[in-house]
């Protein structure tokens, strides 16, 4: 039961940055610019957080999707911590715990 709360977590969250993400408003991608992105990175992220929730979402692709939301909040993780932006590690923390939950109650 606790399981499939994580991974629906998981799912939320990934569906929600990604539709922040693809949607970029001013605000984000006034954030992508000041880390040194190009303007539309932020919709490519939105994207591939949306295809990481759908893939967690699928039980035949959820270590794919699992996957590629780690390298997701890994290169995120990396992008704050580079910029010594450090109360945006609280929300990259939750995902993280998600994660390693997932995978943990996940494996036999």
């Amino acid at each position: 039961m606790v399981h499939a709360i994580s991974i629906w977590l998981l799912v939320a969250g990934f569906f929600s940055a990604g539709l922040v993400n693809a949607i970029a408003t001013p605000a984000t991608q006034s954030s992508f610019a000041r880390w040194g992105y190009p303007r539309w990175w932020s919709r490519l992220t939105g994207g591939l957080e949306l295809m990481s929730a759908v893939l967690i979402a699928l039980p035949v692709s959820r270590m794919v999707g699992t996957a590629l939301g780690a390298a997701i909040v890994a290169a995120a993780i990396l992008t704050v911590l580079r910029h010594r932006e450090f109360p945006r590690l609280a929300p990259l923390g939750v995902f993280v715990a998600l994660i390693a939950f997932g995978a943990i109650s996940s494996s036999p």
